[in-house]
């Protein structure tokens, strides 16, 4: 149980792989006011929106606010016109001439709100980008020609909402799994409570992914990472269908830097028959070889790329579907569309719960086999050809 015995390790390379430091990929607001609702009141020249297109444009907002990353955690608002929210806000932290530490519950909810003030500064979130701004005591943000904000962006190193939820899933999996491998010390190997599920999950892990596809005399090395996005993914997964609205792999971010850390992995772990294969690939023609090279060096970074898209796209598409699909209750508001909608949420909401699970299983299958690749040996292949 290479994974129980090093717990510190494994809470490191996650908060390290997933550690958003600036905050700013798929950035959303505070609030679900964003930029169509303000555009229409900005420009008089814009139609007058009816009520249900007013309400059909709540809906988008409100979708998209699920999915975005913000400074703050907006579960559910209720009231005639949705007064009260219920929620919690997060610390934000800026380096400005020194650090501004201040609850983003400072921050207004239009576009037109008085700004945050810190130490005599004053910070405001654009709701054309979700950046965060420093501005004047009446808030005032300048615009170029281009309508780009030409005010003073100061290092956001905010814990916002998937940075928090990163570092509870971190937390979540040292205390499970620390506390599984004190049980096997106790009990003779033999793991009590929560670990009698997640023990034959390690298991599988180990003898159905890892060994088949790196071999039994590396995988060793391998065992902890794998292991790590595995139950990093998976948990994340489940906790972006609870009501808490946090998309984390549905941040190019996160997918992102989950990419990233099994592309070096695999390139500073790699044995030079890995690189001869790339650079000099045995039993093909010289001229052949010049131009294979620069290919599978090229395939070297689509690989990881891949494993960044595929990730994101499948739980941002799953998280739009099933928004819409719970929207679509409220629009059609009828004796059977309303329980036909929800009958299909929540067929779709059981077969996300399945997506969760098989997105990390495949994420961590084909690391497995990039590590199996860069590890592999080839002896006395030339001679075969």
């Amino acid at each position: 149980m290479l994974f129980l015995n090093k717990p510190l390790q494994f809470l490191f390379a996650a908060l390290l792989a997933f550690f958003p430091l600036y905050s700013n990929a798929n950035h959303g607001e505070n609030t679900p006011v964003n930029n169509k609702v303000e555009t229409v009141a900005a420009t008089p020249e814009k139609k007058v929106l009816s009520e249900d297109e007013a309400k059909d444009e709540e809906r988008k907002e409100f979708i998209q606010h699920h999915l975005l990353d913000s400074h703050d955690f907006h579960i559910f608002s209720y009231g005639k016109n949705a007064e009260h929210s219920v929620g919690f806000p997060l610390p934000v932290i800026l380096w400005d001439n020194g650090f501004h530490i201040f609850s983003s519950s400072k921050f207004g909810h239009g576009e037109h709100d008085a700004p945050a003030e810190d130490g005599g500064s004053y910070y405001k979130i654009s709701h054309h980008d979700g950046k965060i701004y420093k501005t004047d005591a009446q808030g005032t943000l300048k615009e170029n020609a281009e309508g780009h904000i030409e005010n003073k962006k100061p290092i956001d190193l905010s814990i916002t909402k998937s940075l928090f939820m990163i570092i509870v899933v971190s937390v979540l999996m040292f205390l499970l799994f620390a506390g599984l491998g004190k049980s096997y010390k106790k009990n003779g190997s033999i793991a009590k409570g929560a670990g009698r599920f997640f023990e034959p999950i390690i298991l599988y892990i180990r003898d159905e992914i890892a060994i088949p596809n790196i071999g039994e005399k590396h995988y060793k090395k391998y065992m902890s990472f794998l292991l790590t996005i595995f139950f990093f993914i998976w948990f994340s997964n489940i906790f972006g269908l609870t009501p808490l609205g946090v998309n984390i792999t549905g941040n190019l971010a996160i997918t992102g830097a989950l990419a990233l850390l099994t592309y070096l992995i695999t390139t500073f772990t790699a044995k030079k028959d890995y690189w001869k294969h790339i650079f000099w690939m045995p039993g093909v023609p010289v001229p052949m070889k010049f131009i294979l090279a620069p290919i599978e060096l090229l395939g070297t970074i689509i690989k990881p790329f891949s494993l960044m898209i595929r990730l994101y796209a499948n739980m941002l598409a799953g998280h739009v579907v099933l928004m819409s699909l719970i929207a679509l209750m409220y629009k059609a508001n009828s004796i059977v569309g309303s329980p036909l909608a929800f009958l299909l949420s929540f067929v779709l909401t059981l077969l996300e719960v399945l997506v969760a699970l098989l997105q990390a299983y495949i994420f961590t299958m084909l690391a497995a086999l990039y590590f199996g690749s860069a590890s592999e040996e080839h002896h006395h292949e030339e001679a075969h050809h």
